[in-house]
């Protein structure tokens, strides 16, 4: 007896993105499209994505985000809504609470009625930069507006939820959808493209990784069903962007003539343990739990590199893994 195509697709899991248009939100959607089925909402325009319902919603609206709930009764939420510069989230700080904090306990508190696993990714700034290995057993002792609210989001969704997971984060590199919004590595690419002589941070110390290793990861948890975790998300060691814009000019076969040292205003919110940017910062997070939990190993920054190289050159290299005995995985 032939099954039904429509009956097939039914029955796959559905993940609903909450930001959809947003890098790491866009990003997701087309890594997680193979195998669940995808949905989304976006605030005010759309980028349509190729065979993906997407609906507008305000994450700090009740009623809207209880209708898209109600409407896609998705098994997982990702919040990928929210300000992600530490410039922006400085110069508007109440949009910065607002949208990394409130929407995320709107979908939250409203999420468990639908039996939905909430997804929240926070970042490496609910530290404060010191040259450690930083664990997630260790208190948040934040320097900036960004850590300030990503911290208060962690701290809510550990005493409130109780189908969650957090995935701690270093910095995530790739392409967007969006022609208008340009992150640092699309930046990166159109300054060498145009031979533009450009100034990077070299204070700031961080992991760097492929945005698609974090559907990698993501996936690895939804197939294990890790639930009520807070895992660290990094590469294995960590560099500046300066190091890191180097490092892309000798993957990418491009000269590192125009890629010059330089420092970064970073913006210290008031009140914090730190008054002003004198030293370099590290923020380097352990993923030995992760590794340990999903039995893989994290990349080097340069593994990242070489991985997105591949990715960007035509060559068809969607997220393999190399299965040694046992259960050990190790990422190509």
């Amino acid at each position: 007896m032939a099954i039904d195509q429509s009956e097939a697709i039914d029955k796959r899991k559905t993940v609903l993105i909450i930001g959809i248009n947003s890098f790491v939100g866009s990003n997701l959607a087309e890594f997680f499209r193979k195998d669940y089925r995808v949905v989304g909402t976006y605030h005010h325009k759309n980028q349509p994505l190729p065979g993906i319902l997407t609906l507008p919603c305000d994450v700090l609206n009740k009623d809207e985000v209880q209708l898209v709930l109600y409407a896609f009764k998705p098994d997982f939420v990702l919040y990928c809504v929210g300000l992600s510069t530490l410039k922006a989230c400085s110069e508007r700080p109440n949009v910065c609470d607002a949208l990394n904090s409130a929407g995320l306990f709107n979908v939250a508190e409203l999420a468990p009625r639908y039996g939905a696993r909430i997804v929240y990714f926070s970042s490496q700034f609910i530290f404060a930069g010191a040259n450690k290995n930083y664990h997630e057993a260790d208190n948040p002792d934040v320097i900036c507006q960004y850590g300030k609210a990503q911290a208060s989001s962690e701290f809510y969704l550990q005493k409130s939820s109780l189908n969650y997971l957090i995935i701690r984060c270093c910095k995530i590199y790739g392409r967007g959808i969006s022609p208008l919004r340009n992150n640092f590595f699309e930046l990166l690419q159109k300054n060498i493209k145009n031979n533009l002589n450009t100034t990077y941070d070299n204070f700031v110390h961080q992991g760097f990784l492929d945005v698609y290793f974090l559907g990698m990861i993501l996936k690895m948890c939804i197939d294990k069903n890790v639930a009520n975790r807070l895992i660290q998300f990094s590469a294995q060691d960590t560099m500046t962007h300066y190091e890191f814009s180097k490092l892309y000019c000798e993957i990418f076969n491009e000269s590192d003539g125009l890629v010059n040292s330089g420092k970064w205003p970073f913006p210290i919110a008031k009140g914090s343990s730190l008054e002003k940017l004198e030293e370099h910062l590290h923020f380097k997070l352990n993923p030995l739990n992760l590794e340990g939990l999903l039995k893989i190993k994290m990349p080097t920054i340069r593994e990242s590199l070489e991985f997105t190289y591949k990715r960007f050159n035509g060559n068809k290299h969607e997220g393999k893994v190399v299965i040694n005995k046992g259960e050990g995985i190790s990422f190509i």
